[in-house]
């Protein structure tokens, strides 16, 4: 009996340190740990310190801003645009806060926040290019690039699809994509008109902006379909960093035009 007492009491201890840990680390305030990715070719929003290579950005420090204010922490991951949503699905990662249009398609295999941002596509030739002034003069001759699995690249194809244009070269990272169109190998770009005159800014003398933006397209932040507890956190830190002026500093350092 008393060996029995004995194992069951050292039992009981072992529990009740166990529950004393997991109160340490989940309790006490604290709203959880999350991993969140991005793609980071997608300036201003999605980017790299150019010193220190750590991810960084506008959506970086939104999402940091949101997770302060509900008290839970963040883990970044850089991931390729096309793998954000697959990797939600399956549970590699919480959270995908990249620029993320939201669109019928992507709603049918993801939860959204509130939108945060209101994106229009634009297109970006050669400065060299005299003939293609807006989205209506590229033609059969006509290789447009765009990123894989953005709105950008769902609108080259269906101009590829209309017989419009000759054909669609996607990329995983625009970086390439725009060196791409400085050299010539492509003869345009249809992306999201903020992160392509971040681009062009870049290169004045190589490339240029034509046209107006062709659509407009909310931004939001993702995580798997029917996870409400996170996504409430997400909306309710986004509501009150609008509220605070947290968000205006955001957008005013990554000279981001931002939603009311």
């Amino acid at each position: 009996m008393k060996k029995f007492m004995k194992t069951a009491i050292i039992a009981a201890m072992s529990i009740v340190m166990a529950l004393g840990i997991a109160f340490a680390t989940t309790g006490c305030g604290s709203n959880g740990e999350f991993i969140a990715a991005m793609e980071p070719t997608f300036p201003p929003f999605d980017t790299t310190d150019e010193e220190s290579g750590d991810l960084t950005g506008f959506d970086y420090d939104l999402l940091n801003a949101i997770a302060e204010d509900q008290n839970f922490t963040v883990t970044w991951e850089n991931m390729e645009f096309d793998g954000l949503i697959p990797a939600i699905q399956a549970g590699n990662i919480d959270i995908a806060a990249s620029g993320l249009s939201i669109t019928d398609e992507r709603k049918e295999q993801v939860d959204f926040s509130d939108e945060y941002y209101i994106s229009g596509l634009i297109v970006a030739v050669a400065k060299s290019n005299k003939d293609v002034k807006s989205v209506d003069d590229l033609d059969k001759d006509c290789v447009v690039g765009a990123q894989i699995g953005t709105t950008g690249a769902k609108k080259a194809n269906a101009l590829r699809k209309s017989g419009q244009i000759k054909h669609v070269k996607t990329y995983n990272g625009l970086d390439v994509a725009f060196k791409d169109l400085q050299n010539g190998t492509i003869d345009a770009i249809i992306n999201d008109k903020p992160v392509t005159e971040e681009y062009v800014s870049k290169a004045p003398d190589d490339l240029k902006i034509v046209g107006e933006a062709l659509d407009s397209d909310p931004f939001g932040i993702a995580v798997k379909k029917d996870n409400k507890e996170l996504l409430d956190m997400i909306n309710a830190g986004f509501a009150n960093i609008k509220e605070n002026g947290k968000y205006k500093e955001i957008c005013d350092k990554w000279n981001v035009v931002g939603v009311e």
